[in-house]
């Protein structure tokens, strides 16, 4: 099959070559892959430290190939998103059965590899969060593909949005339109204390955005785009400064319980329009480089999407 893979003497670190055919192991489906979705993690971090030869990809979409030897998920000829730690980046994916979501039949496949970390991130750590109905939550890194995902799916939710973003002035207009009551620079400029907040640049956004939380409030931290460490002021952690009881919690994705429901429903919201995946740059994978460049240089405000084939 056709992949991309890892090789430090091509430009960017990757290039098309062949690689062998996945062997499914029996709860694993075979997916021949349509279409994938970049995030910045994989970027920035895991290509940084991957194998020569290695084949990359967390979010990829296609149809499922030959169904799991196990009889668990969807048969041979159905539509689908699929999310793991490796293997998206290729012609073929064996992906375990609890990682892949339907699609439904017409929806671009494209669009829909855009769901799978980000959209299903975005989810899992509102829920994390808690009842979100009539509540303040902070989303930081908004216009990122986590980020929009979180703001969309917290109005949906019935929260009030506060949206941080490096330029609310260029990107409020957009923020509002996906649902945002609040867009900001800095937590700190919040109006208000929040209840709950997805963070995914971490840092010093996560300090100043913990900082905004009231109390029983609870802060997800999802990324760490910022690539800065978290250091907090001496005192932050007093329980008797009027607002106690916050939380700070990981999150990690892949240490979620079976995702294929929540892949499922995400796939339906994006198919009919109910959800927007920012798509901000789409190509051939041919053209990985100019793509993974774009957002590593943060010139990127959305997903970008490599269509595979």
């Amino acid at each position: 099959m056709r992949a991309l893979l890892v090789d430090r003497s091509a430009p960017g670190g990757l290039r098309l070559g062949e690689a062998p055919d996945p062997e499914p192991a029996p709860h694993q489906a075979l997916v021949r892959v349509a279409a994938t979705s970049l995030n910045y993690g994989e970027i920035r971090f895991v290509l940084e430290d991957a194998k020569e030869g290695a084949v990359l990809g967390w979010d990829a979409a296609g149809v499922v190939e030959r169904a799991a030897a196990d009889g668990s998920g969807p048969a041979a000829g159905i539509p689908v998103m699929t999310v793991d730690g490796a293997g998206g980046w290729a012609e073929l994916r064996a992906v375990s059965t609890d990682l892949i979501g339907t699609v439904p039949e017409g929806a671009d496949p494209g669009a829909i590899s855009t769901v799978p970390v980000a959209g299903a991130s975005a989810l899992r750590a509102l829920d994390r969060i808690g009842p979100i109905l009539g509540r303040r939550v902070m989303v930081t890194g908004a216009t990122g593909g986590v980020g929009r995902y979180a703001v969309q799916l917290a109005r949906q939710g019935g929260a009030e949005v506060v949206a941080v973003t490096g330029d609310p002035e260029g990107r409020g207009e957009v923020l509002r339109a996906l649902g945002a009551h609040e867009v900001i620079h800095t937590p700190a400029a919040a109006a208000a204390p929040v209840d709950g907040v997805v963070d995914v640049v971490g840092g010093r956004q996560l300090v100043e955005a913990y900082e905004q939380l009231g109390q029983h409030g609870t802060l997800v931290s999802v990324g760490h785009s910022g690539g800065d460490a978290e250091h907090f002021p001496y005192g932050t952690l007093y329980g008797d400064q009027g607002r106690h009881d916050r939380s700070v919690v990981s999150f990690h994705l892949f240490g979620c319980a079976d995702l294929s429901g929540a892949l499922t429903w995400l796939a339906r919201q994006v198919a009919s329009g109910a959800l927007d995946p920012g798509t901000s740059w789409r190509g051939p994978w041919g053209e990985v480089r100019d793509a993974a460049g774009a957002l590593l240089d943060r010139r990127l405000h959305g997903k970008a999407i490599l269509d595979i084939g």
